[in-house]
């Protein structure tokens, strides 16, 4: 008998001490550099992990991919590299890899899905060391604080950590909005207007101008029937609305037209007692002078460009601000546009979910469901910057055309805000019969935000579609004590568009502009 238990369980051992370490073997084979890149063919994504702090250390230490893309042993270790390695072995077999987005996979949002954040403290236990800057102590300070929430990752700070980011910003961004060296005319007077016709402002002491678009008086039915593909409830009840003419930007504000607001504004004396500007901006005897943002905190473009791409990241009371100085400037009234006027714009005449014909349903289906489909997506793509074009950022405006008011990506590229306090049932709150120029309900805590963005599918780019500002979440990674009142860190996919009234301050003036 003991014979017996000596041959089964000697050979057990073996065969057992073999596993084990042949398991130890495979596991550190499969674990290599070039283990992994004989499957994620992605040359940007490993020219960027060279150029990266992980790569060329100080102390000499080369970071690995699983360092950061698997979690440390003893934390999920064995089933995150096995499902990790079933989905990338799949990928390989099922996919081209030239296929993949580098820029898509490089976004926040995406990249938190990939990198763990057990793996960042196991190499950097200490928050606190020595060199670190105010700045750093207050941000990791407000991460230690956050860390149940799992709100924050540390790579909401460092993303270009593993893999290097042109112009990446964390913590204050001082160089924001540095002037061009460019040569350009510099308008000494802002566009005048005599009559109700589409003109062209100009930013007084700026190179800047855009486009103004005249939008007729008329009545419609705001909001969307039940029938219609993708409604929610709060885009209803109909209402028939009567609107006064007005003006309203031919685009949304771009990066061009806001960096002359924040560098005009800082000679007026730019503070960083975000408190106590707040209290000033509220006091019913604040003064005439418009103080601009303070500088924001990282690279509020996302690093995809500035110029003509619309303006994001600032917040609506940047926004209203903006408004405000853009008035004092020009000597018109410019503000934004309520819900109902800007609803009436994006139709530009029609009663249909788009101002083009098109079925939502069948427009909501992108990438590889629309080619099984065979979904015809050529009339989407003329006219909105949508996730199915979009690349994962916003565009510039000659990527599309416009509505037939002249306006464009009024439904895509960046969601925007409206002067309106939000509520879902602000429609059934109007009084029966026709409402003219409603401006929403008196009193609330969120705006009305209308229009889809670069992230946005199908059904969130119909006319009707509305949304609200979500500010405590949009600040909810800020690490700055107190927050911005400026600046979000976590929305990046909504701007603006002005209007100007036609009133007294546009309409008197002595030369016309076109």
């Amino acid at each position: 008998m003991k014979r017996f238990i000596f041959l089964i369980f000697v050979p057990g051992m073996i065969v057992g001490a073999l596993i084990i370490l042949g398991s130890g073997k495979f596991l550190s084979s499969t674990s290599t550099n070039e283990y992994c890149v004989s499957c994620h063919i992605h040359p940007a994504a490993d020219i960027a992990w060279k150029q990266s702090v992980h790569y060329d250390t100080r102390s000499g230490f080369r970071t690995a991919c699983v360092d950061c893309h698997l979690p440390p042993k003893g934390h999920g270790y064995l089933w995150a590299k096995g499902t990790t390695g079933i989905r990338d072995l799949w990928s390989k077999w099922t996919k081209d890899s030239a296929s993949f987005n580098w820029e898509e996979r490089r976004r926040l949002e995406v990249a938190r899905t990939y990198v763990y954040e057990s793996s960042c403290i196991k190499c950097h236990p200490n928050l606190f060391p020595a060199k670190l800057t105010k700045d750093g102590e207050n941000a990791h300070l407000y991460y230690t604080q956050s860390k149940k929430t799992e709100e924050l990752h540390c790579i909401n700070c460092h993303l270009n950590a593993g893999h290097f980011i042109k112009d990446y910003t964390h913590g204050s961004n001082a160089t924001f909005g540095a002037a061009s060296s460019a040569a350009k005319e510099i308008y000494k007077e802002p566009a005048k207007v005599t009559e109700f016709k589409n003109y062209t402002e100009r930013i007084p002491n700026s190179p800047i101008a855009f486009n103004m678009v005249a939008i007729p008086g008329g009545a419609y039915k705001m909001g969307s029937p039940e029938g219609e593909a993708f409604r929610k409830a709060n885009e209803g009840p109909v209402r028939d609305v009567e609107l006064s003419p007005f003006f309203m930007a031919e685009v949304e504000v771009t990066w061009d037209e806001y960096l002359a607001f924040y560098v005009q504004t800082a000679a007026e004396g730019r503070t960083t007692d975000t408190e106590g500007l707040r209290k000033k901006l509220e006091s019913k005897n604040a003064t005439d002078a418009i103080s601009g943002a303070t500088p924001p905190y990282g690279q509020p473009d996302q690093g995809w460009g500035m110029g003509q791409r619309p303006a994001i990241s600032f917040s609506y009371h940047a926004a209203q601000t903006y408004c405000r100085w853009l008035s004092k400037v020009t000597g018109k009234t410019y503000r934004l546009p309520t819900e109902a006027e800007w609803e009436y714009a994006a139709r530009a005449g029609s009663a249909t979910p788009y101002f083009f014909p098109g079925d939502p349903k069948k427009f909501e289906k992108t990438g590889l469901r629309a080619k099984l489909s065979k979904n015809d997506t050529t009339l989407i793509n003329r006219y909105i910057i949508y996730k199915g074009n979009s690349n994962s950022k916003t565009q510039t405006p000659d990527r599309v055309k416009p509505n037939p008011f002249g306006l464009k990506n009024m439904a895509g590229n960046v969601a925007e805000f409206c002067a309106d306090w939000y509520k879902e049932d602000a429609y059934a709150l109007y009084p029966s019969g026709v409402v003219k120029d409603p401006k929403g309900p008196e009193t609330g805590e969120e705006h009305v935000i209308r229009g889809g963005s670069y992230l946005s599918t199908a059904g969130l780019l119909r006319s009707a579609s509305r949304d609200q500002t979500r500010t405590e979440a949009w600040l909810r990674t800020d690490p700055q004590m107190p927050k911005s009142i400026w600046w979000y860190s976590d929305c990046f996919n909504v701007g603006f568009r002005v209007v100007c009234e036609y009133d007294a301050k546009t309409g008197n003036t002595v030369v016309s502009n076109q």
